[in-house]
């Protein structure tokens, strides 16, 4: 019988992830000596294909720029905002409130998480106050918070972290009671200690259920830095979008949102790489 096996040593897949390299003495096309992987060549394509439909549709089918723009336009914008100083100022406030209400939501949501996955006690008491506000659409008592806590950062930070708290604490307390038992009995009987079974097994275990958390929490803190720069503000992207949409602004209102989605790429592509130094072992992971 003939041995089907692939060889994984073999040159033609020395270029990791399935990717053929050239024969030997075969000159490399232009996107191998540009260190463009297939995973980044398809990601561009779609990404000019975007850019080609959306410059197609605003200057072809849509009459009128009150209801959509070219994007050269939107970049048109962009220069003309950076030159005035102002796109870094909005720039600068949201990435602070987003930046802040996000680490104090990790601070705060993976130990409680952790808490509520190890422990029936702590359990039984904070369960029901986590599934009840992850139910409730706590962005519509942002009015709240600015009233609460003012029209400074402190008022947008709460309302980032409190859209971003429960996902991060679900999903490390998930992590946890998924955790396989028959590991944790193996260290046991090979006399691990608590903090033991905690550090090497109970937390590597849960490591890509929390940083599907940070993933999940990275939108809802966009979506919550926006909404409350809509409520007494005087900066950010939410408040440069709603200025925007006032004055039939179309051009900074898309600026201010195609920046607040390249923020979100950007966020989660540093948690994709976070995942990829913690938990090297999800890499090899296909379906």
């Amino acid at each position: 019988m003939t041995d089907a096996r692939i060889d994984v040593a073999s040159p033609h897949l020395a270029g990791g992830r399935g990717e053929p390299s050239p024969p030997a003495g075969a000159s490399k096309p232009w996107w191998h000596r540009a260190g463009l992987t297939t995973s980044r060549r398809r990601a561009l394509i779609s990404l000019l294909v975007g850019v080609a439909i959306w410059e197609f549709v605003a200057r072809v089918l849509v009459d009128g720029s009150l209801f959509f723009v070219p994007l050269t336009d939107v970049v048109r914008a962009g220069y003309d905002l950076t030159l005035t100083g102002e796109l870094q100022h909005h720039a600068w406030v949201s990435f602070q409130e987003f930046f802040y209400g996000i680490m104090l939501a990790v601070v705060v949501g993976v130990p409680l998480g952790m808490a509520v996955g190890i422990s029936a006690r702590v359990r039984d008491y904070v369960q029901p106050w986590i599934s009840g506000f992850y139910s409730t659409p706590l962005i519509a008592l942002a009015p709240l918070f600015i009233l609460w806590l003012g029209i400074g950062i402190v008022s947008k930070v709460a309302v980032v972290f409190a859209m971003a708290l429960f996902p991060i604490t679900i999903n490390t307390t998930a992590g946890i009671k998924n955790t396989d038992q028959d590991l944790i009995d193996v260290a046991r009987a090979f006399g691990y200690s608590r903090s033991d079974i905690f550090r090497k097994v109970l937390l590597p275990s849960a490591l890509s259920f929390i940083v599907t958390g940070f993933r999940l929490a990275v939108g809802r803190g966009i979506v919550a830095v926006v909404v409350a720069e809509f409520f007494g503000s005087r900066g950010g992207l939410g408040y440069l979008i709603l200025v925007s949409s006032q004055s039939f602004a179309m051009d900074r209102l898309l600026l201010a949102v195609l920046l607040l989605a390249f923020t979100g790429v950007i966020g989660i592509g540093l948690v994709g790489r976070l995942e990829r130094r913690l938990a090297p072992w999800r890499e090899d992971m296909t379906v």
